[in-house]
Parts: C-alpha cells; sequence; structure tokens
C-alpha cells in the first residue's frame, strides 16, 4: 500500500481526462475537493474560470506546504515505480514523465497557493465550510474510493451527501478502484444508500486509464434532475 493519505498533484490536463470536462464544464463554479497539490485551480484561474480548491493541507504556510508537495510528490512517484504493471503508460510514457509531469504541476500549485490563498480554503469532509448550492459542479479526485481500506462505508455515504449539498448540478469522483486495484465491493450498496437520500448516482466511462481497470467515474446529482 501507498501508506498515509497521499496529496498529490495533478495538472488541469489531467483532470478533463478523469473527469471529462468540457470547454463549457470549465466556465462554470467548481470546487475541487480534496484539492491537494493540484494546480486545477490555478490553472483554470488562469483561464479566466471559477475554481476554489478545499483541503485539511491549507492550513498551513506556503513554505511548509511547498515541503509536503515536493516530498509527496516523490513519494507517490516511489509507489509508481514500485508497482509499474499496475499502471497503464499512455497518459505518461514512463515513471520518470511521471514525476516531471506531478512536479510542475506542483509547483504551479505552490506558487498560485502563495499568491492567492483565498483560493484555496481549508476544510474536510464530510463537513464542508460552503453554503448550499454553493459551486456548479464539484470534483473529487482520488479520495473516495481510493482509500477504501481506511475511510469506512458511512465516510463515503456522509462526503458524497455534503458534496451533492455545495454542488448545484452535479457531483463527479475520480476513480472507483482503490489502490493496489481493489474494487469497491460496496458500491451498489452505497449507490442505494444515497438514492434514499435523494441523490442519484450515474457510473459513466471516461478517456483515461492510468491505474488498470480505472477508467470511470461516479456522476451524482438530486433525483429528478
Amino acid at each position: 500500500m501507498v501508506g498515509d493519505l497521499l496529496v498529490t498533484s495533478r495538472p488541469l490536463a489531467e483532470y478533463r481526462a478523469m473527469f471529462a470536462l468540457t470547454d463549457d464544464d470549465l466556465r462554470r463554479s467548481m470546487l475541487d475537493c480534496a484539492g491537494g497539490a493540484a494546480s486545477f485551480t490555478a490553472e483554470v484561474r488562469g483561464l479566466g474560470g471559477q475554481a476554489t480548491a478545499c483541503d485539511p493541507s491549507y492550513a498551513t504556510g506556503a513554505d511548509a506546504l511547498a515541503e509536503l508537495t515536493a516530498r509527496e510528490t516523490r513519494r507517490g512517484n516511489d509507489y509508481v515505480r514500485a508497482h509499474a504493471d499496475e499502471y497503464v503508460w499512455t497518459h505518461f510514457t514512463d515513471p520518470d514523465d511521471h514525476l516531471a509531469q506531478r512536479a510542475d504541476a506542483g509547483r504551479r500549485f505552490v506558487a498560485d497557493y502563495t499568491a492567492h490563498r483565498e483560493r484555496y480554503v481549508h476544510g474536510w469532509l464530510p463537513e464542508l465550510p460552503f453554503a448550499d448550492n454553493a459551486f456548479e459542479l464539484v470534483l473529487c479526485s482520488h479520495l473516495l474510493f481510493s482509500y477504501a481500506d481506511r475511510l469506512p462505508f458511512e465516510f463515503h455515504r456522509a462526503a458524497i451527501a455534503e458534496l451533492s449539498r455545495v454542488a448545484e448540478r452535479q457531483v463527479r469522483i475520480f476513480p472507483l478502484l482503490a489502490m493496489g486495484l481493489q474494487r469497491y465491493e460496496r458500491l451498489g450498496e452505497l449507490r442505494a444508500a444515497l438514492a434514499t437520500a435523494g441523490i442519484g448516482t450515474e457510473i459513466r466511462s471516461v478517456d483515461y486509464e492510468f491505474q488498470r481497470g480505472a477508467d470511470a467515474m461516479l456522476v451524482c446529482r438530486p433525483i429528478g434532475c
């Protein structure tokens, strides 16, 4: 296993592929939760969009977060190198390219975090510091399902309910596969519980696969919308 929850650095291009984001999507108000050290918010804002990131790591200063980002980028890459057969090498050509892309995204993140702290909100699921329907589109990358061995069923249910509370239109969650290529065995049960709470779900394939078999996202929206 990779160990503690990883603070990852992913660029906008990877987000677009993971979440099948269109140009219209990028014009919506968006929340990235948990944002980690991704450059998504920085890049979307640079294009004139409205993106906000939320993560528990944002309570720290820029220098400490820069150190954390660099350390976690290397830790994630070490895992990829040691388990290269678990990955499909199309989005990244090899582990060196993976490290280069993630390091570049991390640097962009740190620069934007330093200059625009207001874009980065300290918070953690399942209780977010935002009003109902605060964002049109909410994205959740590599948290839910990815750490199913340590985040229990009730956390998943409550977290998705909270993400849905702050999303006016839609929540997208990627991937549906845990680290080590383990499938989340209670996905059907989780979707049924969400439906009871008025949240409809759909599994949608995406044109992205890095972890083998991780090529789909869960789309959540209020039932009837």
